[in-house]
Order: C-alpha cells, then structure tokens, then sequence
C-alpha cells in the first residue's frame, strides 16, 4: 500500500501490464527520463535492480539512476521471450533483454539479460513496482522450458 500518493503524470494510463512494459521500453530506447518515472508506482517501497548494480529503492532513488544511466544515451533494450502471470491487482512478467551494443568497426554485440518485472494496479491505472535485470550475458539464455546444465 503506497504510503506517499503522488498521482503519475496525466499523458500516461497503464489500462494493462502490457502497455506499462512497452512505455518501460520505449523511455529506456528513447533515454526518456520523464516517460520512465510515469510508468512506476509511487510508493516508497518500489524497487529497481539494474544488471550488475544494488538494489535501488524509491521513486527518488530510481530517478536519479535512471537519470545516470541516460546521461550515457538511450539503452537499447527490446524484450522478448515474455512470460506472463497475473492475478487481481497484480502481474508479473519475466522475459529476457535483448541489447544490442554498438562495438568497434560498426558492428554490433548482442547482450542479454533475464529480467522480471511486477505491475501493480493503482487508481491512476497499471504501473510497474519492480524491475530486477540479470547482469547482461554475450551467451544467449536458453529458451523457456530449456533446463540450464546447472543448477545452483
């Protein structure tokens, strides 16, 4: 339950999960630092676990991270093998980050990360409580259903 209400700007309504991830990944392609903070909840408790990064907690917190990593460009980011559950007043989707990375000689490097991301249902429509991305990989993760040789 939020503890701080502050409504979302008025030029987003998450009508669904779906329409909050891809806003999620339209800010992160466009290093849209306002577009990003509308699509979050806002409460005190929200949390955003970059790759390779600690966990970021706070509307204030997550800002000035996201405000950082858009001082270095826009983040290419496309999600893809998405997984969806949902129940009332929440959703979870996990799905796996393609990043393709600009490298020497014009070519470009794919990265992939395994991320989860949790909306919640707030009266200004779906928003997003928590995204958590694995630190990027050059080895691209297996398919949903695929066990992975190890297990920890």
């Amino acid at each position: 339950m939020p503890r701080h209400h502050r409504p979302a700007p008025a030029a987003f309504v998450g009508n669904t999960p779906d329409e909050v991830e891809a806003q999620f990944y339209e800010a992160l392609r466009r290093a849209d630092l306002e577009r990003m903070m509308a699509v979050w909840a806002d409460d005190d408790d929200i949390v955003c676990i970059h790759p390779s990064g600690g966990r970021v907690v706070g509307m204030a917190a997550i800002r000035a991270s996201f405000d950082g990593i858009f001082g270095n460009g826009p983040v290419p980011a496309v999600p893809e093998q998405v997984r969806r559950l949902q129940w009332v007043g929440g959703a979870l989707h996990h799905l796996v980050e393609r990043i393709d990375i600009p490298a020497e000689g014009g070519q470009t490097q794919t990265a992939w990360a395994l991320v989860t991301n949790v909306y919640v249902k707030t009266p200004q429509g779906w928003r997003m409580a928590a995204h958590h991305a694995s630190p990027a990989s050059l080895q691209e993760p297996p398919g949903p259903g695929d066990a992975p040789a190890t297990l920890h």
